[in-house]
Order: structure tokens, then C-alpha cells, then sequence
């Protein structure tokens, strides 16, 4: 399989094995896990970085095999679920990162061009998302909204 924007044919690396079990060595009970998770969510923190610290500090290699939940399915029972997809907001972050350095760099063709294949990767994914319900079907990017969301 090819990348998206580019003539490279991909990335080679190891992959997570799929655990089906929970791991022996996990010491934390489930309802401990789902409280960390609620600690760090209250905290403000996203849910690719609640994951690498329930890796990292408390030693949880995979929440699903756990507590037989997604970590997106325990933040949305407690009522932390994101208005847009963490990807999504990313996408709209680099964008307007980008946006604000062709202000004070008109002539950074690398950049326009970076910022064209940024918007296209938002289109697709907005379109996809709206096609799935997770955002409304009258869900609009713009420039001045992702200002909005990155404030």
C-alpha cells in the first residue's frame, strides 16, 4: 500500500501483537483504571496521551483487553467525550500552525503546498466522520473555526 501524498510504498515496523487476554502481570483492578483514566481526562488530557501514560506510568499495555472496554467508550460514560475526533483536531491545529507561518512567510511555497495536502487529509476525514454520525451532518471546516478550536 502506497502513502497518501507522496510516491513512497509505506513504513516498515513491528506491530502490537492483538493480546485477547488480560496480561497476568496487570495489577490494577478495572474500576481503578476507569478512575485514572476519569483523573487524567480531568486534567485535560487527550486520549492518545491517557493511553501512553496508563502504558508508561501504571504498566496497562492495552485498556480493551483490561477492562473489556475501549478507552473512547469509558470517556464517554463519564461524560468526557471530545466535540471532534482527536485526529481531526490535530489535523485542524497543524493547519492553523501553518496558516499563521504563511502569514509572516508569503513566499514559502513548501509550506502552501504542505497546507493544501493538510486541508485535503481534513476534507476527507470530515466527510468520513459526518458518513459515520460522529459529527453533525451540517459540520462546516473552516479556517476562522479552526482558529476557534485551537483557542
Amino acid at each position: 500500500m502506497s502513502r497518501l501524498h507522496s510516491s513512497n510504498k509505506g513504513r516498515a515496523g513491528s506491530k502490537k501483537p492483538e493480546l485477547k487476554i488480560k496480561p497476568a502481570w496487570v495489577k490494577y483492578k478495572p474500576d481503578e483504571i476507569e478512575g485514572i483514566i476519569e483523573k487524567l481526562a480531568k486534567e485535560g488530557k487527550q486520549m492518545s496521551m491517557i493511553g501512553l501514560i496508563l502504558r508508561d506510568v501504571y504498566g496497562v499495555p492495552n485498556v480493551k483487553t483490561v477492562i473489556n472496554k475501549s478507552l473512547k467508550e469509558v470517556l464517554a460514560k463519564k461524560g468526557f467525550k471530545p466535540k471532534i475526533p482527536e485526529d481531526l483536531s490535530s489535523l485542524i491545529k497543524r493547519a492553523v500552525n501553518v496558516r499563521k507561518h504563511l502569514e509572516n512567510n508569503k513566499k514559502d511555497l513548501h509550506s502552501t503546498r504542505g497546507l493544501q495536502l493538510i486541508e485535503s487529509k481534513i476534507k476527507r476525514l470530515v466527510k468520513y466522520y459526518k458518513r459515520k454520525g460522529v459529527l453533525p451532518s451540517d459540520w462546516i471546516y473552516t479556517p476562522e473555526k479552526g482558529k476557534l478550536l485551537v483557542e
